[in-house]
């Protein structure tokens, strides 16, 4: 059961080197991938309202997003994990991965990375706007939240397969450009026609901040980490198993011990 696996962590952890630097991490690379995934957002707008096709536009984007997402996870992945976003830092909890402390200073520091990113950007454009992501005409909120459980469920599983089960191998190193191509992917797959192909509620939240539109953002939040949730189930329960050593920390005591934290 996820449940039993759960850690909590304290607040020496908190305020300990290694996860401050390890949430610093987050901060930059959330950074560099909202700024130059949404940078190019900006940009292929504009062309596309010169009249450049749909078609070129969206493909562009997707491969904006993919480079960006695996340049973000490779520079973050040796010091906190490169999750570069709060739905994958999520389902590592519920894996028992990562403590809620440590898993609260990286959602914070994800939020903040992608506030910045858009603030830095619309200073740097003279002011150009970042929409938010919203339902499109027809579509109910339901439609979205699927979509979205959908797509962020291939990456949370992707994250599991290629960098938490025992089993890897070599698959860790080639984990960030395969999901950064598989983000690429869900772009062109939803991005243009659909709901935007969120799958990151830290770029929903700062989208939001910035155009201060908050209509049907709680989506952008539940449908990624239901997505979550039921990826590291799946991945748990059917493919690593009982039967293979975990990776996971087993009590509180031994994860701040690894921190060197008296407890």
């Amino acid at each position: 059961m996820m449940i039993s696996r759960i850690v909590y962590g304290n607040l020496k952890e908190a305020s300990h080197p290694d996860t401050l630097r390890a949430a610093f991490a987050e901060f930059i690379s959330m950074l560099i991938f909202v700024f130059t995934s949404e940078g190019c957002s900006i940009a292929f707008s504009k062309s596309k309202s010169g009249g450049a096709a749909p078609g070129n536009v969206m493909i562009a984007a997707a491969i904006a997003h993919a480079f960006s997402l695996f340049v973000a996870i490779s520079v973050s992945s040796n010091i906190s994990g490169g999750h570069v976003n709060p739905a994958v830092t999520f389902g590592c909890f519920l894996g028992g991965h990562i403590t809620l402390c440590r898993s609260v200073l990286y959602w914070i520091a994800q939020l903040l990375g992608s506030v910045v990113a858009l603030s830095l950007l619309k200073f740097a454009t003279s002011g150009s706007d970042t929409s938010s992501y919203a339902l499109k005409a027809g579509a109910t909120p339901w439609n979205a939240i699927i979509f979205e459980i959908v797509m962020t469920f291939g990456i949370v599983y992707t994250v599991y397969a290629t960098t938490i089960d025992p089993k890897r191998g070599n698959m860790e190193s080639i984990a960030p450009i395969v999901i950064g191509f598989l983000v690429g992917a869900n772009v062109l797959s939803g991005g243009g026609c659909f709901y935007g192909a969120e799958m990151n509620p830290a770029m929903a939240f700062g989208q939001a901040m910035d155009s201060w539109t908050w209509k049907s953002h709680w989506i952008y939040w539940l449908g990624p980490f239901v997505g979550a949730a039921i990826a590291v189930l799946v991945y748990d329960t059917i493919f690593i198993g009982s039967q293979y050593s975990h990776e996971q920390l087993s009590t509180e005591k031994e994860y701040l011990k690894e921190y060197l934290i008296e407890v």
